[in-house]
């Protein structure tokens, strides 16, 4: 198992701005960093669970998933390379999403952000099943992938005013750095 090429891609995924870290930024701004964590802990909770439903499905077939890895392996890649491009011509500019933030709000948008569900259905077979198949060692993986998950809310919460002032200032620079991880991510799936 490549653990850099596993750590890098759980970072960028969870840490890059996506639907749910745009909500939180938003709900910070707009409700205050009390709703922004409530509205976190709804997020990492489902997050969680779609790692946990993911480990149970991708060990049930596991038998299966070694036939069919090559072409989760592709279908992982492309959606990285997707997302480094979504990052790479990201528009600032546009308004950000208003959102109240509840814990059931944070919980819903785990299960409804095409993000989170592709990156909680690759990154199990694509990286802890071809080398751990043992339950404790899945365990684990799912409960370091959810802490990475929660540091990247927590992270949104606590430098929400910050982070988005630098992603402002310097954009493009911010975008065409973290595109670049991903493609590294892809790439790295191959090797």
């Amino acid at each position: 198992m490549n653990i850099t090429s596993f750590i890098v891609y759980c970072f960028i995924v969870t840490f890059t701005p996506g639907p749910t870290n745009i909500v939180i930024l938003s709900t910070v701004h707009n409700n205050g960093t009390k709703k922004a964590l409530e509205y976190t802990y709804g997020a990492t909770i489902a997050f969680g669970l779609l790692l946990v439903i993911s480990a149970i499905v991708n060990s049930m077939l596991i038998e299966i998933i070694s036939k069919i890895l090559i072409f989760m392996q592709i279908i992982g890649s492309f959606y990285m390379l997707y997302l480094a491009y979504q990052i790479y011509k990201m528009d600032s500019s546009k308004s950000s999403i208003s959102q109240r933030g509840t814990f059931i709000s944070g919980f819903f948008m785990q299960f409804l952000n095409p993000k989170v569900v592709l990156f909680t259905m690759t990154v199990i077979p694509s990286y802890i099943l071809p080398y751990y198949v043992k339950m404790p060692a899945v365990t684990i993986s799912v409960l370091l992938i959810t802490i990475i998950g929660f540091l990247a809310f927590i992270t949104w919460v606590l430098f929400g005013t910050i982070f988005k002032m630098f992603l402002q200032k310097h954009k493009k620079s911010v975008n065409v750095l973290m595109a670049l991880f991903l493609v590294y991510a892809a790439v790295m799936i191959w090797l």
